[in-house]
């Protein structure tokens, strides 16, 4: 070959008419497709920029909202403390009055000396103090001679019963049960009659 060969070796070979035609073609299909691609890019970009944009507004949102909810547990949680120690200076101020009326029935025992005084005295303390936990809500629950429940009762020891309509009856109550606003708040102690 010639120094002219070497250099264009497409000399060599001739080229036929609708080859060239078909690269051709392929070469303005080719530069069509990425002008329509770079069409399609700025779209997209426009696209993803707004999807970007409504995710950050969303995840603010959702940290606002997370942050709200949190302060809103730690509001709930330290109204329920002050409402609880709130609960109990109310109790504690009903039950002054009554701690007074001991301290005077007391010092009224030790000045006199006579037992019949002061059990007149704890008697009437007894009174008020039964009358300030009635008026708070407490209630005693009556047991003797009701059909016992495990939900209501607990069951100290059974006995035979005395009679035959008493078997599965509390025969006596030991310690009294007690509800609060209707909640039980001590089961009472019996024994039941088998």
């Amino acid at each position: 070959m010639s120094d002219e060969n070497k250099k264009n070796p497409k000399s060599e070979e001739p080229q036929d008419a609708g080859q060239v035609m078909v690269e051709q073609e392929e070469a303005q299909d080719a530069q069509a497709g990425g002008s329509a691609e770079s069409g399609e890019a700025s779209p997209l970009e426009e696209e993803i920029k707004k999807l970007k944009g409504e995710n950050e507004e969303l995840k603010d949102k959702y940290l606002r909202l997370f942050a709200e909810f949190d302060n809103f547990k730690k509001r709930t949680i330290r109204e329920k403390m002050d409402m609880m120690k709130n609960a109990a200076q109310d109790t504690v101020s009903e039950l002054l009055p009554i701690l007074d009326d001991f301290d005077r029935a007391k010092k009224n025992a030790e000045q006199e000396g006579s037992t019949e005084i002061f059990s007149e005295g704890v008697s009437l303390v007894y009174s008020k103090l039964y009358a300030t936990l009635r008026r708070l809500g407490l209630d005693p629950m009556e047991t003797t001679g009701e059909v016992f429940d495990p939900e209501l009762h607990e069951a100290i020891t059974e006995i035979p019963a005395p009679a035959e309509g008493q078997k599965g009856r509390i025969i006596d109550t030991i310690e009294k049960g007690y509800m609060l606003n209707g909640k039980i708040i001590r089961h009472a102690k019996v024994v039941v009659g088998k």
